[in-house]
């Protein structure tokens, strides 16, 4: 601490490692318009140059080229193994790297404007995608404190006013926490404004609740543990002037969940709900660029690519014998082109005739990928236990799996292991053939699932029931034409029996349906019928007691599932104990997962699911109704309501929400959910020449007031002639080479 002219106490920030954060702009053009954002990336390079001569003179030759490394590593790897210390130290550099290197460059473009701090929110949106950006709101506090001079009761109204935080998870474990210590060595001036946004926030909730004092330990951004904890969920929520849920499920459990309290301390406006969307340039127009076409040929344009609600005019064809048979040509055409793609990269030759069953996510146990092998293995081993002629009835399938695991994660990546174990036995047994098959997809990215996902028959989203907040990988299967089986997590609608099959489709009604497992799915449900989607498994209000029954009551193990257990530990899949833990954390650790309460309904909604494949013209015709729904789940209706009700943005017909001024860019940009060493300081240099990479981009948002009607949306105009396309390159050109005018 120090003091300046005026006696005023002010915090100097001395010593520490200084790093160069250098800018790397990529241009992103828009779809049909002139418009072209700026994606601004950051690389972290040492401040002193790649090699220090003078250590190297001195004898220090691995130092001399050590502060280039230790720069390096901070933006080398997202995501770095956090099971030791040194692995959680980096993923908080990394953190703060990334949010402190974009707040100086978004102080910098504001304070150009020459306009009054107290303009800066009008002027600058920022939105907190999960808890892992959060150190923005510390370090945007301490610019406008420690650096600009403003009082603390001011520059904390702008930080409130500038932020948004958007939750992803319902799990209290899942929610970011940060040890006190570690925080303390790092970044001791931002635990310093921790602790005094804690303090002033508490006494506010004293004077509003004296008579409960748990409150104030369960809203407290310190946790009182061993060690003590920041709770950045807490932070975000505390110093943002939204909190938004990614469902209408999930932003309700928030609110009489884990944010409970703090509904009770602001009250419920400052929570909403926006429900997550996907772009349809990439996931229909460039993933299936046929399937694309012949919509297009029956709307009559390809305005349902801005406009994803005249989808639902596809239904008028659904008794179009040569439209549903084109649809399935283009599904079969998919089909082959993944099954040469898992031939080139696996060996296994699959028949694309076959029903192909696709699960990819993160691997993880609540996503219950666990779940799925184990059914594959039930499958095989029914299959094994068939005769000839039984065989000729089975449904041929590709169970498919794809996803990657956090490096620290062991469970995961057993997981993983068995996939592969059972693929190699279940690929080579002659007596299966091609009536089963089990691939799994090496390194799951973008690229992959633009192939996958339009040769999906059936996906799977097969979470415990009340673990998942949303998905948006549901939506790209049935956007392509594929259906869906999730776990069924209905308020009204009992859990079903161990020994009873699923509920027929014909007694769910949409109105039964209060929750769902992907809490999203609700939302899918209600849009494309429940005869449209295959759900099962128990409720959510049940999960804790079925734990609860699992070690203090009777625990009984599926029959069926004693039997695939049996089949791991008798090596058939190989050397049994590489998967005892995973086996035992369901038959002797409580099964958390509810992987045994799940497992029988789960397999008979599988053979419901056979039942209904061999039905192809009544599949077609579902897999057309489901698309023609899906038009509420545009990503250019979830941009337009973060627009509207989140960040408070006025946007005119013919430009994206990105393409605001310059200041407003930022809400989207900015946090993925990255950042630096003890007091790392930054330099912020300018970025190298941009290299244009065109990506399927939403535009044309239109303005919303009230209930959307799409109908009155302004629609882009078609680009017909060659010249008009190369005047708008042109356009969107210049539109960059403006934009890095303005920017310098």
């Amino acid at each position: 601490m120090a003091r300046d002219e005026d006696g005023k106490t002010i915090a100097v920030w001395e010593g520490g490692e200084i790093v160069d954060a250098v800018a790397f702009d990529v241009p992103i053009p828009g779809y049909k318009t002139p418009t072209t954002n700026n994606l601004r990336l950051w690389s972290s390079k040492a401040s002193k140059g790649e090699f220090d001569f003078q250590k190297f003179n001195s004898g220090e030759y691995e130092g001399s080229v050590g502060d280039q490394q230790r720069a390096e590593t901070i933006s080398a790897v997202l995501y770095p193994n956090d099971n030791l210390e040194r692995g959680k130290e980096l993923r908080l550099k990394q953190q703060y790297f990334w949010c402190a290197a974009s707040l100086y460059d978004i102080v910098r473009r504001f304070k150009k404007t020459s306009k009054t701090w107290s303009t800066f929110p009008e002027n600058v949106a920022i939105q907190l995608n999960d808890t892992h950006p959060t150190l923005a709101i510390v370090e945007l506090q301490r610019i406008l404190v420690d650096l600009e001079g403003l009082e603390w009761e001011e520059a904390w109204n702008i930080v409130i006013n500038t932020f948004g935080y958007t939750n992803h998870t319902v799990m209290p474990e899942a929610l970011e926490k940060w040890s006190v210590p570690l925080m303390q060595n790092l970044l001791p001036r931002h635990l310093q404004i921790i602790y005094e946004v804690n303090s002033r926030f508490l006494q506010m909730v004293e004077k509003r609740f004296p008579k409960d004092r748990g409150m104030l330990a369960r809203v407290s951004i310190i946790e009182e543990s061993q060690p003590k904890m920041v709770r950045m969920a807490h932070l975000a929520t505390i110093g943002s002037h939204k909190v938004n849920g990614v469902a209408e499920l999930h932003s309700d459990l928030i609110r009489t969940t884990i944010f409970k309290d703090f509904v009770l301390i602001y009250g419920p406006d400052k929570f909403t709900n926006v429900t997550n969307g996907i772009t349809p340039r990439r996931w229909l127009h460039q993933a299936n660029p046929r399937l694309s076409e012949l919509i297009a040929s029956k709307l009559g344009s390809d305005e349902f690519l801005t406009d994803l609600t005249q989808l639902n005019k596809l239904e008028r064809f659904i008794d179009d014998k040569e439209f549903k048979k084109e649809w399935q040509e283009i599904k079969y055409a998919n089909k082959v082109r993944l099954a040469q793609h898992i031939l080139n990269a696996t060996g296994v030759r699959v028949n694309p005739k076959a029903l192909f069953d696709i699960q990819v996510k993160r691997i993880h146990e609540y996503k219950r990928q666990q779940l799925n092998i184990l059914g594959v293995i039930h499958r095989y081993l029914t299959i094994k236990a068939m005769s000839a002629e039984e065989r000729k009835k089975i449904a041929p399938r590709v169970s498919i799996f794809g996803g990657k695991a956090a490096p620290g994660y062991w469970m995961a990546k057993t997981i993983i292991h068995l996939v592969c174990s059972v693929g190699e036995v279940v690929n080579n047994d002659q007596d299966v053939g091609d009536l089963l098959k089990v691939v799994y997809v090496e390194d799951y990215n973008v690229s992959k699932a633009e192939i996958l996902t339009p040769a999906s028959d059936i996906s799977e989203h097969i979470s415990t029931a009340g673990t998942e907040a949303s998905g948006t990988s549901n939506m790209k299967f049935v956007l392509n034409g594929g259906l869906v089986i999730g776990t069924c997590d209905g308020a009204n609608v009992g859990p079903l029996p161990s020994n009873s099959p699923p509920l027929p489709h014909s007694q769910i009604l949409p109105n039964q349906y209060t929750k769902f497992y992907s809490v999203l799915q609700i939302e899918i449900t209600r849009e494309i019928g429940e005869s449209n989607i295959f759900l099962f498994g128990n409720l959510s209000e049940d999960v804790e007691d079925l734990r609860h029954a699992h070690h203090y009551g009777t625990f009984t193990l599926d029959p069926d599932l004693a039997k695939v257990f049996d089949a791991i530990k008798a090596n058939r899949f190989g050397d049994a104990s590489r998967f005892s833990a995973l086996c035992d954390s369901i038959t002797e650790h409580g099964d958390y997962y509810l992987v045994s309460d799940d497992f029988n309904s789960y397999v008979k909604t599988h053979a419901l699911v056979d039942e209904a494949y061999k039905d192809q013209e009544a599949w077609v015709e579902k897999c057309i109704t489901s698309v023609s729904r899906m038009g509420f789940f545009s990503s250019d209706r979830c941009i337009q309501e973060y627009a509207d009700m989140v960040c408070s943005l006025s946007l005119t017909h013919s430009h994206s929400f990105l393409s605001c001024h310059p200041l407003n860019l930022l809400p989207f940009l900015l946090f993925f959910s990255l950042s630096l060493p003890r007091f790392l300081r930054l330099r912020l240099l300018s970025p190298p020449t941009p290299h244009p990479r065109p990506l399927a981009n939403p535009t044309n948002h239109p303005p919303r007031s009230g209930t959307p009607n799409p109908s009155t949306w302004k629609k882009p105009k078609p680009l017909a002639a060659p010249h008009r396309r190369k005047s708008n390159a042109v356009l969107r050109t210049t539109t960059a080479l403006l934009w890095r005018i303005w920017d310098r």
